[in-house]
């Protein structure tokens, strides 16, 4: 291969590796694999400067731009920094800086590299104003809304602070191990998709378009620069501190350095204690201290060239692989899990990593008492990524091999065309199956019965109450209770709570059903196509594919949920105890097809109603809500502050764009 060819192929990857990160938040390869490519890249056009191609990976920075939120263009660029992985490329930065400043003394501010999600908060006369993420850098997305949710980000700065009028501040928004080891919990339980890691879950949940959602997950944020025509003092380090004056959460690990020795000292103490933080660090910040020195070293067309970021090595440790054991979901998918010889990692104890599916396994050739490799790395979810070659001796254990049949209750396993996992078909006689759709349909977002969680649910089917989820509605108090006066307010309060959902509406109904494919926002989509579930049950595949959004899948699953002679029981069973199986009469009053056949775009800030508010009455009067602007694009919904991106879009392809008055009034 020519170095020529070379290039091409690198970009290519770097380009699928930048949408992977940044649009899809699934990284395949590590950060440090992806800046070797990159350097790689950079060299490489060094030498064919007749290879130069604007839209090279080399010449921008990754976007995490989303359809959903409107854009703003940043006062100042968010640049980002150039990584170094040793010492020796740290001391070359030291004597750059020192020759940049032609000898002249400087101090070095150290701090945490965060990985979160950078943001740009805006303050006006002590209130914030605005908040946007990086983007691409010249642009990002404002998600004002979603931050003023962070309890550790000030709405209001203290009365009586010397802060400028107007000033931006950015740093760092993130999610403790706490929150999301819990939001994996239940992403688990809910045998939903698991986040790689806190970033990708911060950045999911920043994206959220429920600000409900954003509050409940618990985001913090550390903020790490300060901007403005008018600042405290010369000094980056200082201004910061009086930002923690005035009431931001800045980081008590930043420090004032002089010498190479120092910054090492800060390098080697903070690559063994981030392991104690409540949150996820990836590295070392090092800046030039002096703003005027800053401006007087300046920046490249990527990155300034007075700060750097030092990354730190993903942590690995090798252990014993003693059993593989494998688990089964509420949806029959079987996961392998390998059970190992306890080894500490970043902080904390490990004896068990998910091995994904059949695939995964047999890509890892594992055997019984092989040595593996763990890592967290920047993950909280241990993983197996080798076998510790250093360890293979010609008499290995048995070779691990995927089962056949379901653990739980011996059926063969299936697996369906197009997945990775093997299922066990037995839905209606395998415990766990059983269990894991009755807590699903008590969920919060489905039924909502709060009084039962697993350990409840595990309870009365151990002992014979439930089998599954319509024998919710046979319990009652005398055998909750077990006839024991201590138990009876306890028995009552969960009587009181199945009682109280029979009045859910039916699209929450539908998707609590945990038919195959059918989450919430499709749930909601069949529930106003079809309006009940005897018309849905009707519903032919051709019938259901002409519904939005449905595809084949989907459509198929429906039909072979509903051809169930037990699933069809099961509805009957529902319907005798007063579950809604219909919309309501006053949802069908506010049904209409006004917006029929139209493909609508929100932005800006509205009087009326929220923007969720406003999708919700779109799709009630049978119009489809979409992110981007289109030639397919109907009309633009405009508020105020409309995104000037989406502005100069939809003027270019001539989309009509209405108020929120001339859009209430088109559907009455």
């Amino acid at each position: 291969m020519t170095e020529q060819d070379r290039i091409l192929q690198l970009r290519e990857e770097l380009h699928r590796h930048n949408y992977n990160y940044y649009i899809l938040n699934t990284p395949t390869i590590s950060d440090q694999e992806f800046d070797a490519l990159l350097r790689e890249l950079s060299d490489l056009e060094a030498l064919h400067p007749e290879m130069a191609d604007p839209n090279s990976p080399t010449q921008r920075v990754g976007s995490d731009l989303s359809q959903d939120f409107d854009t703003f263009v940043h006062v100042r660029p968010m640049l980002s920094l150039s990584n170094t992985y040793n010492k020796a490329e740290v001391a070359e930065f030291y004597n750059r800086v020192r020759e940049g400043l032609a000898g002249e003394d400087f101090e070095i501010c150290c701090e945490l590299k965060f990985d979160g999600l950078s943001i740009s908060l805006h303050y006006e006369d002590g209130q914030l104003v605005r908040a946007v993420t990086r983007g691409d850098g010249v642009q990002g997305d404002d998600v004002t809304a979603n931050v003023r949710t962070i309890r550790s980000i000030p709405l209001l700065l203290q009365q009586g602070g010397d802060w400028p009028a107007s000033f931006e501040i950015r740093g760092e928004v993130l999610m403790p191990w706490t929150s999301f080891e819990e939001l994996n919990r239940q992403r688990e339980a809910n045998e939903e998709q698991l986040f790689a890691n806190p970033r990708n879950a911060a950045s999911g949940t920043l994206k959220n378009k429920s600000t409900a959602v954003v509050a409940e997950r618990r985001l913090d944020a550390y903020l790490y620069y300060l901007l403005g025509d008018v600042l405290p003092t010369d000094g980056h380090y200082e201004n910061m501190m009086a930002a923690r004056r005035w009431g931001f959460k800045v980081s008590e690990a930043m420090c004032k350095v002089r010498t190479l020795d120092d910054i090492y000292v800060f390098i080697d103490h903070w690559d063994l204690e981030r392991k104690n933080l409540p949150v996820a660090t990836d590295g070392i910040v090092l800046k030039v201290n002096s703003l005027r020195q800053q401006r007087t070293l300046g920046m490249t067309a990527k990155s300034p060239r007075w700060a750097i970021a030092y990354k730190f090595q993903a942590e690995q440790q090798s252990t014993v692989l003693r059993e593989v054991t494998f688990q089964v979901g509420r949806t029959g998918a079987v996961t392998p899990v390998a059970n190992m010889d306890p080894v500490q990692l970043s902080g904390t104890i490990v004896r068990r990593a998910t091995l994904h599916n059949a695939d995964f396994m047999a890509q890892l050739d594992l055997h019984l008492g092989d040595h593996v490799l763990v890592e967290k790395g920047g993950e909280i979810i241990p993983k197996i990524v080798a076998v510790d070659e250093a360890f293979i001796t010609p008499q290995r254990g048995p070779r691990v091999e995927f089962i056949s049949r379901c653990p739980e209750c011996g059926a063969e396993l299936v697996r369906y065309e197009g997945e990775a996992a093997w299922y066990c078909p037995n839905e209606t006689g395998c415990p766990p199956q059983i269990k894991g759709r009755i807590e699903h349909f008590v969920s919060r977002r489905a039924m909502n019965i709060d009084t039962l969680g697993p350990e409840t649910i595990d309870d009365f089917y151990a002992r014979g109450l439930i089998h599954d989820y319509a024998d919710l509605y046979d319990l009652t108090v005398d055998q909750l209770s077990g006839f024991g006066d201590s138990r009876i307010v306890s028995a009552r309060k969960t009587i009181m709570a199945i009682e109280k959902s029979k009045h859910v509406p039916f699209e929450r109904v539908l998707f609590a059903l945990g038919i195959r494919f059918v989450g919430e926002t499709v749930a909601k989509t069949l529930a106003r196509r079809f309006r009940s579930i005897d018309a849905l049950a009707r519903a032919s595949l051709d019938e259901l594919l002409q519904v939005n959004t449905i595809g084949e899948a989907i459509a198929e699953s429906v039909i072979r949920w509903f051809a169930d002679a037990d699933n069809a029981f099961l509805v009957e069973r529902l319907r005798s105890q007063g579950v809604q199986l219909q919309l309501s009469e006053q949802a069908l009053a506010e049904q209409s097809d006004r917006l029929a056949g139209k493909t609508i775009v929100i932005s800006g800030v509205f009087q009326h109603h929220s923007r969720d508010e406003y999708k919700a009455l779109i799709e009630q009067h049978g119009g489809k809500n979409t992110g981007s602007i289109s030639a397919k694009t109907s009309f633009i919904l405009a508020g105020d502050n409309m995104g000037p991106a989406k502005l100069e879009k939809a003027q270019k392809l001539g989309v009509p764009i209405i108020n929120e008055d001339d859009f209430l009034a088109l559907i009455q």
